[in-house]
């Protein structure tokens, strides 16, 4: 009985990896599904477990330059992914309509599955978002929304990529490439200290940016919906990625109407809002946050605590405290 039942799940999965474009196969992390489940399972092991613990009697290490160089360095792999996506598709032939996954060996198609490739492999890279927080000992912010983006997004991202590396379905990444070179730029900005505060002011636009994201995905596969005839190869993408985008947008609408509408106080479970305050004298910065479809966006919290004003959430609180 379990002999048949070994062979039958056997059956599923050599079947199921039939179906991958044989293209993606010699790319790191790419010819199984064992290595990267690995190293996601390692990863929610750390970020849940070892890493806590670890840094249960040690005080929060200051990772100023790193975070830093880690920020700006993922400004530039995003903008080379963008120009990549364009270059190979996107501004070269696509109709941004009903655009089906090139599978052939031309150098354009081998283009768009190496950028589409280099997209999910930066997301693995971007682990190290939570990698930061947990030797800060910003344990607040790693919530289980941003565990699940972190995680589950990456390990659906592969299949993705594993067999329609391109088309239509990959509207999605480029938009979020975008705005991580934005997002990731802020935080690059933020993480350099107080005197770049006032290059901040654009901070509460981050959240406008992210809707406005998942409204152009969202409306981009909504097309195929409305389509007489459509050669897309894979749409079970098309459902997921509609899926995504509307789940999203939802709960950064819920986010915009909390924090500039309701009253500018940030709910508390808002897990892709994660704010990191600067080092220096009453000042206030963002930080590495969250990935969503992306990746991650900064919000403050205020709070009272014993009669004092305190910011939460923040790498440091306010180096003066004034007294209730």
């Amino acid at each position: 009985m379990l002999e048949m039942v070994k062979d039958r799940i056997m059956e599923v999965y050599d079947r199921l990896l039939a179906g991958r474009d044989p293209r993606v196969k010699d790319y790191l992390l790419m010819e199984s599904p064992f290595n990267m489940t690995a190293i996601l399972l390692a990863y929610l092991f750390f970020a849940l477990y070892a890493g806590p613990k670890f840094m249960a009697n040690r005080k929060p290490f200051q990772l100023k330059e790193a975070m830093i160089i880690y920020n700006l360095s993922l400004v530039g792999l995003s903008a080379y992914i963008v120009y990549e996506f364009l270059m190979s598709g996107w501004a070269t032939g696509y109709t941004w309509r009903c655009d089906p996954c090139d599978y052939s060996d031309s150098p354009q198609a081998h283009r768009m599955v190496r950028v589409a490739w280099l997209f999910v492999f930066s997301k693995f890279i971007e682990l190290m978002d939570t990698v930061f927080f947990v030797l800060r000992k910003k344990r607040g912010q790693i919530t289980f929304l941003h565990i699940f983006h972190h995680s589950f997004m990456p390990w659906t991202w592969w299949w993705g990529v594993s067999y329609a590396p391109g088309g239509m379905g990959s509207f999605h990444a480029m938009v979020n490439s975008c705005v991580h070179v934005i997002m990731y730029f802020y935080y690059g900005l933020s993480a350099a200290g107080p005197r770049f505060q006032k290059f901040l002011w654009w901070k509460k636009y981050m959240t406008a940016i992210q809707l406005t994201q998942f409204v152009l995905v969202s409306l981009h596969v909504t097309q195929w919906y409305f389509m007489k005839t459509c050669d897309y190869q894979v749409p079970l993408f098309i459902h997921l990625i509609w899926i995504y985008g509307t789940f999203f947008f939802v709960l950064f609408s819920n986010f915009w109407y909390q924090a500039y509408v309701k009253g500018k106080r940030l709910p508390k479970d808002s897990s892709h809002e994660l704010a990191h305050n600067g080092k220096g004298k009453g000042s206030a910065s963002v930080s590495n946050g969250t990935s969503v479809v992306s990746n991650g966006h900064g919000v403050h919290k205020n709070g009272l605590s014993h009669g004092k004003k305190q910011q939460e959430n923040g790498s440091t609180l306010n180096s003066k405290m004034k007294k209730a």
